[in-house]
């Protein structure tokens, strides 16, 4: 299944979500790949900073083989709360990557290590605090408005990162699949010299609206089998 996601582009899932009733729930829009190109998905693995990296080392004892290391440092541009070290150490526990809602280090010896992460961007100062250690650490984690368990996955890549419940993953990868398919079509015929407008029938649309003000682009294209908008 995750090795489906991973085939999968975030915009595709997103529309499929939208499709099947799924919240969208996407990551701030500044968590970016510290290598363009690197994709991941897999389990939530959350943990909560507090200023220590223990907390990243306690998570990694219960990681589970290409577990997605989530961390929340709360969204703060005032210190990096991941580096080199802990990144290394993921790799070696299994972790397939890391979704830090915060900032990083070491980003030359992160790039070498080739462990896709994804951050608001990096700082060379690391923590100077050291807060009480919240009863939740390890239970959840925030990124944005949203707050993730080990019951949700997360998928990323240069589009960003999207959070999605783990029991409705199988419908989530159909859909985008299919939606893949049809984009994929509906691309090599404009290739061929077939139009988007002629291949969703806008023409068509255009008369219809004319009769009906309240039908949208939307509802015509499910009529017409096109992918372009959800």
């Amino acid at each position: 299944m995750l090795e489906a996601f991973v085939g999968l582009s975030t915009p595709l899932v997103a529309d499929a979500c939208l499709r099947c009733g799924v919240p969208v729930r996407a990551a701030p829009a500044g968590i970016r790949a510290v290598v363009a190109g690197q994709r991941v998905a897999g389990r939530v693995l959350p943990a909560r900073h507090y200023g220590s990296v223990d907390v990243f080392l306690e998570a990694f004892g219960r990681a589970q083989a290409g577990d997605v290391l989530v961390i929340d440092n709360g969204g703060r541009t005032d210190e990096a709360c991941v580096g080199d070290l802990a990144v290394l150490e993921a790799r070696a526990a299994g972790v397939a990557g890391l979704v830090v809602w915060g900032l990083h280090r070491d980003t030359a010896d992160i790039r070498a290590i080739g462990l896709p992460v994804f951050s608001l961007g990096a700082l060379p100062a690391g923590p100077q605090r050291l807060d009480p250690r919240p009863p939740d650490a390890l239970a959840s984690a925030a990124a944005g408005e949203w707050t993730v368990t080990g019951a949700d996955l997360v998928v990323a890549d240069d589009d960003g990162v999207l959070l999605l419940p783990a029991g409705q993953a199988g419908q989530i990868v159909a859909l985008a699949q299919t939606i893949r398919d049809t984009e994929r079509r509906q691309a090599a015929q404009i290739r061929d010299g077939v139009s988007l407008r002629r291949q969703v029938r806008f023409g068509r649309y255009l008369a219809r609206r004319q009769q009906e003000p309240a039908l949208t682009f939307r509802e015509h294209l499910r009529d017409v089998g096109g992918a372009i908008e959800v």
